[in-house]
């Protein structure tokens, strides 16, 4: 894999001509801008930010086509918006949105089928 991007990372028409001419050079070059962006987060913020692109992957992969994934993702976006703890209730309700502490534990119920 080249360290360098041959793309420029900000400009779509340098995107499609890619993707037209070399799909798999198109792939290689997302994912080293993607890998390079979380990188340059903070620390505390990388995993977060990983899990969230391995949900969009996991949608890309799984769609039948780019159509249904861009859709599906569309459809994630907005719920990250509006949807209950979303953009739109933090910024209206701050106070009234609480977020669980990092490393906060969760309630593991035990699934023993002895008991």
């Amino acid at each position: 894999m080249p360290d360098s991007i041959p793309v420029n990372p900000h400009d779509f028409d340098d995107w499609v001509a890619l993707a037209i001419s070399d799909p798999q050079a198109f792939e290689t070059q997302r994912r080293q801008v993607i890998d390079r962006a979380i990188s340059a987060a903070p620390a505390d913020r990388q995993q977060q930010l990983r899990r969230i692109q391995w949900k969009l992957d996991q949608i890309r992969s799984t769609s039948r086509t780019p159509m249904v994934a861009c859709l599906r993702l569309n459809r994630l976006l907005w719920e990250s918006v509006t949807g209950e703890n979303g953009l739109l209730a933090c910024l209206q309700r701050p106070a009234a949105v609480r977020q669980r502490p990092a490393g906060a534990a969760a309630r593991v119920i035990p699934l023993d089928p002895r008991r």
